[in-house]
């Protein structure tokens, strides 16, 4: 079976946490995931600049692991990113900012990846987003 997921918590809250595990669980299970979209506040599980208290799990480290060791498509919703200042090197210097916190593998893109996505999975599941 194939699965687009949509991630719409910052890595800090629990359901980022539960979407990471049940992307792990997806792939052991002999399952593809088509692409991982991160939206609203998810935004900020891609950002270089998130640090973990030393007596919590980093979250947004783990994801960034996940998706280097298992090669995954990991897009970032530009709309959301930019209003959140998470910035790749091409935005960071379109928009005059002195740094970006983008780094790979992460993908800025549009909302369109996420229809993209749920047209070409059989299942897309959503993680947060109150």
């Amino acid at each position: 079976m194939k699965f687009a997921i949509a991630v719409f918590s910052p890595a800090h809250a629990p359901s980022s946490r539960r979407a990471l595990r049940f992307a792990e669980a997806v792939l052991s299970g002999g399952h593809e995931i088509v692409r991982l979209f991160f939206y609203q506040d998810g935004v900020h599980s891609a950002s270089a600049n998130v640090v973990a208290p030393q007596d919590e799990l980093d979250v947004a480290a783990q994801w960034r692991d996940f998706i280097e060791r298992r090669q995954l498509d990991a897009v970032v919703c530009i709309a959301a990113a930019l209003r959140r200042g998470v910035l790749d090197d091409a935005e960071a210097s379109r928009y005059q900012r002195p740094a970006a916190n983008l780094p790979p593998p992460w993908e800025l893109s549009g909302l369109g990846q996420l229809h993209e996505a749920a047209q070409s999975a059989d299942r897309l599941v959503c993680f947060g987003g109150d």
